[in-house]
C-alpha cells in the first residue's frame, strides 16, 4: 500500500508546482486557463443555482452563494486531486453531488472529510486531511460542490 501512495504524493506535490508555475505566468489584463475555468465554474453554479424550481437544490441559497466555496477550492491544493466533471485522483465534484443530497448532515459529513481525510469511499486512495482548513470554510467548500448536480 505505501508503494502506492508514494507515487500519488509526489504525482500531487508535481501538479501543484506545475500550477503555481502556471498562474504565475498569466500577465495582468491576459485572462489565464485556470481563471476562465473559474469563470465557467461560476456560470454552471449560477446556472443550477437559477434552475431551482426544477432539481434537487430547491431551498437552497440563492444565486452567487457558492462563489466563496468555489474560490476557497481554486486557491486550495483540491484541485490536484479532484476536477469538477472528470475523475482525477479522486471522485469528480459532480460524482460527489450526485452521491449526496445537499442536506444538513452531508454538507457535516462532507466537510469533516476535507478536514480530517477519509478512505474507502470512492476506493482504495485515500483523501488526505487538510488541518489547516477551517470549518466554515470547509462547509463552503462543500456547499459549492453539492451545487453542481
Amino acid at each position: 500500500m505505501m508503494k502506492n501512495i508514494i507515487p500519488l504524493l509526489c504525482l500531487n506535490v508535481l501538479l501543484i508546482s506545475c500550477t503555481s508555475q502556471s498562474e504565475k505566468s498569466t500577465s495582468g489584463d491576459s485572462i489565464g486557463a485556470s481563471d476562465m475555468a473559474a469563470v465557467t465554474r461560476q456560470s454552471e453554479v449560477d446556472t443550477n443555482v437559477n434552475d431551482l424550481g426544477t432539481n434537487r437544490n430547491a431551498g437552497l441559497p440563492p444565486q452567487g452563494a457558492y462563489e466563496k466555496g468555489a474560490q476557497l477550492i481554486k486557491s486550495s491544493d483540491c484541485l490536484s486531486c479532484h476536477q469538477e466533471k472528470v475523475k482525477l485522483v479522486g471522485p469528480s465534484y459532480v460524482d460527489v453531488a450526485k452521491k449526496y443530497q445537499p442536506t444538513d448532515d452531508n454538507i457535516n459529513l462532507l466537510a469533516d472529510k476535507i478536514i480530517k481525510g477519509g478512505s474507502g469511499v470512492w476506493g482504495d486512495v485515500p483523501m488526505t486531511s487538510h488541518p489547516a482548513i477551517s470549518d466554515q470554510d470547509a462547509h463552503e467548500m462543500v456547499k459549492y460542490i453539492l451545487s453542481l448536480n
